[in-house]
């Protein structure tokens, strides 16, 4: 507490922050828990069929809550599970207790088969008549109490928590009927969270059924008909290289640069150096040093030559440059510049996504640990190309259906800050429920 601070009425400072007088801090052991870490489970035992088995992976920061019906768990035959002793329960609370340190999970359904958490994983079981365990898995989800987290990691060969570490762990607790009004209405966001995902992943599924009928002419859109002319990349664009700098050598001083890591990581398959100019890295160096094929122009594309798996070999980002800022193509990316006006600058955006693109650069690409296509032969890959008005017309759909779930996006992050300050208010007490 700072010098000369004073609580607010009715408000107290304890280890964990300021809480209100009638709330009490407890370490979790003084709730008389069930405590225990789960067993050692071995890959070669994973199955199809089989108990469920929770892994350290299976944890996530987005949420507390665990849907042990989905299919991304792993099992564990008859013998892989025989001698585990302890079975996962309805209002169990689970802790990661090493790597990544903290990670909250509840579960707050009916496990449907047998269940157990692997070695990684502190399991962490109340007397639910007197403990809310979904209040507590909400509560160390929190910011405060992830901090103590970090603080109170026991260190050695390898980081992480023992089981006595895990019961000194504090946290605040108001009386079980708050406990109860405040795991509901986080639970009531969470529920909102969990919709809008589902909805968004449903939107992203027919928009990529979309393209593969319109881009491939599958489907047609009214009023266009006739056959489409197949060109090859070599037909379309003359293909450069980039400049090659590494990341250390970016700063926010300097002349734009496209990484190709920044293509790897980018969540649109487009560039903006409008809209985009504070977050694209910046090379400060003479463009006197800088080859023309390598200054990027609005309506460029520019592809990765080098990925560590299979689906980044046909990564690429179309760019949107209308100032003609310069910006400099970099290391292990391939410059398509167009030779023709046959490709609407619209269309770009959407016709290197379709899985028959994605199988020819698998076909060409070459490497084992890292995999790429070369520049030789990316102008052998073949697209199928409709008439410019009809261009124009597919790229309108897909437009208005990415403008609609960038609303949806937007939504979703609006929901998730409520969430956290929700959170914030709800968990420390600063606003009461009635």
């Amino acid at each position: 507490m700072k010098p000369g601070y004073l609580c607010p009425k009715g408000y107290k400072q304890t280890e964990v922050g300021v809480i209100p007088e009638d709330w009490e801090v407890v370490q979790l052991v003084d709730l008389k828990p069930f405590i225990t870490s789960g067993s050692r489970g071995w890959a070669s035992f994973y199955s199809e069929r089989g108990s469920l088995f929770v892994r350290i992976t299976n944890l996530t920061r987005e949420s507390i809550y665990l849907d042990l019906s989905d299919s991304k768990f792993v099992k564990l035959p008859p013998e892989a599970s025989e001698g585990i002793r302890t079975q996962l329960e309805e209002y169990d609370v689970l802790i990661s207790i090493t790597a990544d340190i903290g990670i909250v999970g509840y579960i707050d359904t009916t496990v449907p088969t047998p269940a157990y958490i692997n070695q990684h994983i502190a399991l962490v079981r109340f007397d639910h008549s007197k403990t809310s365990g979904k209040f507590v898995s909400y509560f160390l989800a929190s910011e405060k109490p992830q901090k103590l987290f970090r603080a109170s990691t026991d260190t050695g060969a390898k980081a992480g928590m023992s089981l006595r570490t895990v019961q000194k762990i504090q946290t605040a607790l108001p009386p079980l009927p708050e406990q109860l009004a405040i795991a509901e209405a986080l639970s009531d966001v969470d529920a909102l969270l969990t919709s809008l995902a589902r909805l968004i992943a449903k939107k992203r599924d027919l928009k990529q059924a979309a393209m593969q009928q319109l881009l491939t002419g599958q489907t047609r859109l009214p009023g266009f008909h006739g056959e489409w002319e197949v060109k090859t990349f070599g037909d379309l664009f003359n293909f450069s290289g980039g400049y090659s700098a590494s990341r250390d050598q970016l700063s926010t001083e300097g002349h734009c640069y496209l990484h190709y890591g920044d293509i790897h990581g980018a969540t649109k398959t487009s560039v903006d150096t409008s809209a985009d100019y504070q977050d694209i890295p910046k090379l400060d160096i003479s463009l006197k040093r800088v080859s023309p094929g390598s200054l990027l122009k609005d309506g460029d594309v520019v592809f990765v030559d080098a990925s560590e798996d299979n689906d980044g070999t046909s990564r690429h980002v179309v760019v949107v440059n209308k100032d003609n800022v310069p910006f400099i193509s970099g290391l292990h990316t391939i410059v398509a510049k167009s030779k023709t006006d046959e490709l609407a600058h619209e269309y770009r955006h959407f016709c290197f996504q379709t899985a028959a693109i994605r199988q020819q650069f698998l076909f060409y690409a070459v490497g084992t640990k890292v995999s790429g296509i070369s520049k030789s032969n990316i102008p052998k890959l073949t697209l199928p190309v409709p008439l410019l008005p009809e261009q124009t017309a597919i790229a309108a759909v897909l437009t208005e259906m990415d403008a609609e779930l960038a609303v949806l996006d937007q939504r979703l992050n609006k929901t998730r800050a409520l969430k956290l300050g929700m959170m914030q208010e709800l968990l420390t007490g600063k606003t009461r429920l009635v």
